[in-house]
C-alpha cells in the first residue's frame, strides 16, 4: 500500500491559482504573436500567421534567437560538466573551507543580476583580457548563473549515493575515474539532466546580467524584443516570445520523458 497522502484541497487550490497566473502572461503573449494587425496590442485584432512568417525573415529576431540557443547550449555544457565535479568535490570534502565554497556557488543565484552584471563588466573592464562585451565574457556570466542549479540538482542525488560501491569497484582493479564513471555517473544521471535542463533554461532566458555584457553584435532574444520594444511596438516582438516559449516547453518536457523528476524529489 502506498504511504503517500493524499493532496490538501487548499494546496490544490493555491497550486491551481498560481498555474493560472503563470499561464495567462503566457496566454497573452501567443495571441499577440498571432495578431494580424499592424501594432502588439491585446486582444488582437484578428488572427493571422503574418507575424510568424515575419520572424523567420528578420534580420532582428532570427539572429537573436540562434544567438540565445547556442550561447545556451554551449552554457549548459560548460555549467553541466563543472557543476558536477563541484558537487562530488561539496559532497566528498572534509575541508573546513567546504561551506564557504558552498556559498560562493550559490552567490550568482542570490545577487541581484543587475549587481552581478555589473561586478562583472567592471571586473573585465579593470582586468583588461578582452572579456568585456564579447562573447567569452557573456559565456562566463552565463555560467556562473546557471552552475548553482546543477550543483543542487546533482547535490542532491550524491546525498543517498553510497560510496562504497564506487570502493567496491575500484577494490576489484577500477581506477578512480572508471570506477566514477561505470559506477557513480549512472546513479547521478537524473540529477545531471535536471541540472542540464535548469542551466539551459535560465541561459536562454537571462537578461539582467546579459544586459550589461552583451553588444549590438551578441544581442540575445531577450534583449533584442527588449531594445524592440523600447521603439517600435510590432507584434514580431510576441512572435519571438512564441518561439521562445515553445522552446523552453519541448526541453522541459523532454526532460521529464528522459529522467522521472518525481522520483528524484521523492527520494530526496
Amino acid at each position: 500500500m502506498s504511504d503517500v497522502k493524499p493532496i490538501p484541497l487548499t494546496f490544490r487550490i493555491i497550486a491551481g491559482i498560481a498555474l493560472l497566473v503563470l499561464l495567462v502572461p503566457v496566454s497573452i503573449v501567443v495571441m499577440a504573436g498571432f495578431n494580424s494587425g499592424e501594432f502588439l496590442r491585446f486582444p488582437p485584432d484578428g488572427l493571422s500567421l503574418r507575424w510568424i512568417k515575419e520572424f523567420f525573415v528578420s534580420q532582428t529576431f532570427l539572429p537573436a534567437f540562434k544567438m540565445s540557443f547556442g550561447l545556451a547550449l554551449a552554457t549548459t555544457f560548460v555549467s553541466t560538466v563543472l557543476g558536477t565535479l563541484a558537487s562530488v568535490f561539496l559532497t566528498r570534502s572534509t575541508s573546513r573551507w567546504r561551506e564557504m565554497l558552498r556559498a560562493l556557488f550559490i552567490m550568482p543565484v542570490i545577487l541581484p543580476g543587475v549587481v552581478l552584471g555589473l561586478a562583472l563588466y567592471v571586473f573585465y573592464i579593470w582586468t583588461d583580457l578582452g572579456l568585456a562585451r564579447s562573447l567569452p565574457g557573456l559565456l562566463i556570466g552565463h555560467v556562473l548563473v546557471t552552475m548553482p542549479f546543477v550543483i543542487a540538482t546533482v547535490t542532491a542525488s550524491l546525498v543517498d549515493f553510497d560510496l562504497s560501491i564506487e570502493e567496491a569497484a575500484r577494490a576489484l582493479g577500477a581506477s578512480p575515474l572508471q570506477a566514477f564513471m561505470k559506477v557513480t555517473l549512472p546513479n547521478i544521471t537524473p540529477g545531471i539532466m535536471a541540472g542540464t535542463i535548469f542551466a539551459f533554461i535560465v541561459s536562454f532566458g537571462q537578461f539582467e546580467l546579459t544586459l550589461f555584457l552583451s553588444t549590438p553584435d551578441l544581442q540575445t532574444l531577450p534583449i533584442a524584443i527588449y531594445t524592440s520594444l523600447r521603439y517600435a511596438f510590432e507584434p514580431t516582438a510576441a512572435a519571438a516570445g512564441i518561439f521562445a516559449i515553445f522552446l523552453v516547453t519541448v526541453s522541459t518536457l523532454l526532460t521529464s520523458r528522459l529522467v522521472n523528476l518525481k522520483k528524484l524529489l521523492r527520494r530526496h
